[in-house]
């Protein structure tokens, strides 16, 4: 593998000041790609497996650790950080890439492309820090992918849309003005939509494509887990697995970013606690009934507060238990040093 600088690995001020506050005398890496009983980082010089002091789940790709021989002894906070909740029954939060200046949400011109789907995404990616790109997949099996891209942009200011054709390497290459210089790009969307086209025209390594389904524009997964990849471009790419769930926590913020429109317009409603409903003086019903804002994306905005509000109660909840069990467990061992005996 090429040698790196800490620079040309994304290293910043920001990191330095994390570790200066830690440990001054270790040296840092970037984690590459994070496994069930290990990790990856890179290094100036190289790269290596470590093992972790704290529990695999709590390490992202993209992350910045201090290491201690073949130990990967502090984590440095992340400076963006992209999460959501785990998927299935598990009541917790899941970080999927972290350190990325800018994360494409990766769709098509095609039955893919899906606006609340969209949303849902971007609610998350503007929590994260990151600046959102929406990438539009395969314009060239359109008669005007310019369509798609005002679509895209028209779910919020903070978008950048741009559509091309994965499957052209000229095309594709025009998303190295985000991951160039030592800059991050993190790629995340369903599976079938490109990203491993993607990652093949910028990156420096290859990786299997899989076809599309006919009948629902749907695919098959060919990234199986996160990794940290360099590109042709001088800087870094992060791949990432199509999600086929994407439950959001923790992102109200981001919500608060997307839905800006209706949050002033709510601000002018007569009643603080309006559920923008039936209530007289409801300066969101106002606009929807004036034909300027649009009843469905009052919807989705609700439907998505809802949930975040939720996960993220519910998610507070269980670890306020864990920690109410941590302080019994703790007492109990403290009981049982002084007299030896156990607690019965």
């Amino acid at each position: 593998m090429t040698d790196f600088t800490l620079a040309d690995l994304g290293w910043s001020d920001f990191f330095a000041r994390a570790a200066a506050d830690v440990d001054p005398t270790l040296p840092p890496a970037r984690v590459s790609a994070v496994h069930r009983d290990r990790i990856e980082v890179l290094f100036p010089d190289g790269s290596q497996s470590l093992v972790p002091v704290q529990r695999t789940s709590v390490y992202a790709v993209g992350d910045w650790v201090l290491r201690d021989g073949d130990i990967a002894r502090h984590l440095l906070p992340a400076q963006t950080d992209l999460s959501r909740r785990a998927a299935g029954e598990t009541v917790a939060k899941q970080r999927i890439a972290a350190n990325m200046q800018t994360i494409a949400i990766v769709t098509s011109c095609n039955a893919d492309f899906n606006p609340a789907r969209l949303e849902r995404y971007l609610a998350l990616v503007l929590a994260s820090g990151a600046l959102p790109l929406i990438v539009l997949t395969r314009a060239d099996q359109v008669d005007d992918p310019r369509l798609f891209e005002k679509q895209a942009e028209r779910l919020s200011p903070l978008v950048t849309a741009l559509a091309l054709n994965a499957k052209d390497p000229e095309d594709a290459q025009r998303l190295e003005a985000w991951c160039r210089d030592g800059q991050t790009l993190a790629l995340v969307g369903s599976s079938g939509v490109g990203k491993t086209t993607l990652r093949n025209a910028l990156s420096l390594s290859q990786a299997a494509t899989a076809a599309i389904r006919e009948d629902d524009a749907k695919g098959r997964h060919t990234t199986t887990f996160r990794e940290l990849l360099p590109t042709r471009a001088g800087g870094w790419l992060i791949d990432t697995p199509g999600m086929r769930e994407l439950a959001i926590t923790g992102a109200d913020e981001g919500l608060s970013q997307l839905f800006d429109d209706l949050e002033d317009l709510a601000e002018h409603c007569r009643f603080r606690d309006c559920a923008h409903e039936t209530e007289p003086g409801c300066a969101v019903r106002a606009a929807i009934e004036a034909g300027t804002m649009d009843a469905e994306r009052l919807a989705r905005w609700q439907a998505l507060r809802a949930e975040d509000a939720r996960n993220s109660e519910t998610l507070s909840e269980t670890r306020a238990k864990a920690k109410r069990f941590g302080k019994v467990v703790k007492e109990a061992k403290r009981i049982k040093g002084r007299s030896g005996k156990p607690i019965r």
